[in-house]
């Protein structure tokens, strides 16, 4: 039933700076992130459709991503700060998706490895490996209460870079 029919984006964060000498969830992005992440949020506009809904990690990293990821996408889309998703294993974040709101046809979820990852493998099926601002795009017939094993299928997987989306 197309009414039914979901995306969940995956984002895992820009290159962070790990010579910053502060604590994990206070990292902010290296130089090399802050030029990545604009270019996964071309990657996002010219290939994926509006986004209703963004939910990023608290990580400073997660959250320098997104302010420079979402202005290059088409639309304004809402975006919620979600401390849960900071350091989540696989069964907190299938949690995260199951309460998506229903309303809410395509999510966007900015976070980490490798909680990402494992959570695209359990929902499709398919082992992928997200460096950092890599996206998987995933759809699903179902609404987000049914998330669960085998529940959505990989449609894209990428690591754009800002030479190749220049």
């Amino acid at each position: 039933m197309r009414d039914r029919q979901r995306r969940l984006v995956t984002v895992r964060h820009a290159k962070s700076d790990r010579t910053a000498e502060v604590a994990d969830h206070d990292r902010p992005l290296a130089a090399r992130g802050r030029r990545e992440a604009p270019s996964a949020g071309r990657w996002l506009r010219e290939h994926e459709g509006p986004v209703d809904l963004v939910r990023c990690s608290t990580a400073v990293r997660a959250r320098e991503t997104g302010e420079l990821l979402l202005p290059e996408l088409a639309a304004a889309a809402r975006v919620e700060h979600e401390p849960r998703l900071y350091g989540a294993d696989i069964g907190e974040l299938l949690a995260l998706v199951r309460e998506l709101p229903d309303e809410d046809r395509t999510v966007l979820l900015i976070a980490h490895n490798p909680g990402l990852e494992e959570l695209v493998t359990l929902l499709t099926g398919t082992s992928v490996e997200l460096k950092t601002s890599g996206i998987a795009v995933l759809s699903a017939p179902g609404g987000w209460s049914d998330a669960d094993a085998g529940w959505a299928s990989l449609e894209s997987h990428v690591t754009p870079r800002p030479s190749e989306t220049s």
